[in-house]
């Protein structure tokens, strides 16, 4: 795809009109149509810059810059790199200090980086080939041998990871993505209405466990400054107490070790 037609894409799929894109980017709505057309072909900075007026992720960014003739300005740093240890050590000392409660950190596939070892209690009875590396989270949690069968509002949290791969889909364009949705939604009868508990703004997983009934709800945080695709990408998922009794049962077992 070549930068223009790439361009106008990501417009479109942002909503924003070419006055809307030449305002955040600081040019003009000429220009913008200059561009797209493939009368003008833009400078590195001025497609780093509708790069970030578009908001694209950092692989995104490269990819246009791509279209338009230009190296990448981001690396892309593999996990097992010495350079990236730094990162992983500091993700793991947030793991550790999240105990007792389950926490995780993915990347942008959902593949498993690093956990904590409260997050056992939640992957009790796996099959064990689910659990083989690489660790795929999110098969983990809607396959009929992993998670799934111990899920009591399996409706209601199948649709909130269901979503959440919709919405990122929608932003960003990923066959692997789209193959991953695909599958998961193989795992799962026809979607029903949101229940009563379909709360929207957060939804608890309620969880059986060897401890008892763990209510739980997620908060995923990311590196909003990173300047590395790798570390751009990578999420921290953490499971907070959605109840005074999970806190206590999660507390009560984290004593036990």
């Amino acid at each position: 795809m070549n930068f223009g037609t790439a361009l106008k894409d990501w417009r479109t799929r942002r909503h924003l009109s070419q006055l809307d894109l030449a305002l955040r980017a600081g040019t003009t709505q000429r220009h913008v149509s200059f561009m797209e057309s493939g009368r003008s072909l833009p400078g590195r900075a001025m497609v780093l810059r509708v790069a970030e007026s578009l908001e694209l992720p950092l692989r995104e960014r490269n990819g246009l810059l791509h279209a338009a003739g230009f190296a990448p300005s981001y690396p892309e740093t593999r996990l097992d790199d010495p350079a990236i240890r730094p990162v992983l050590d500091g993700l793991r000392r947030l793991l550790d200090g999240h105990r007792p409660y389950p926490a995780i950190v993915v990347d942008r596939y959902g593949l498993l980086v690093a956990k904590n070892d409260a997050f056992s209690l939640l992957i009790e009875g796996v099959a064990a080939e689910l659990l083989e590396e690489p660790v795929d989270t999110l098969r983990l949690a809607l396959h009929p041998r992993g998670m799934a069968p111990r899920v009591r509002n399996l409706d209601d949290w199948a649709r909130h990871i269901l979503e959440r791969l919709r919405n990122d889909l929608a932003r960003t364009p990923d066959e692997r993505l789209a193959a991953q949705l695909a599958e998961l939604t193989g795992y799962l009868p026809p979607e029903r209405p949101p229940s009563a508990d379909h709360l929207g703004f957060a939804v608890p997983v309620r969880l059986s466990t060897s401890v008892g009934e763990l209510r739980l709800i997620t908060a995923i945080t990311t590196f909003a400054t990173a300047a590395d695709v790798t570390v751009s990408e990578l999420k921290l998922e953490t499971f907070l107490p959605a109840d005074a009794e999970t806190a206590e049962r999660l507390q009560s077992t984290s004593a036990v070790r």
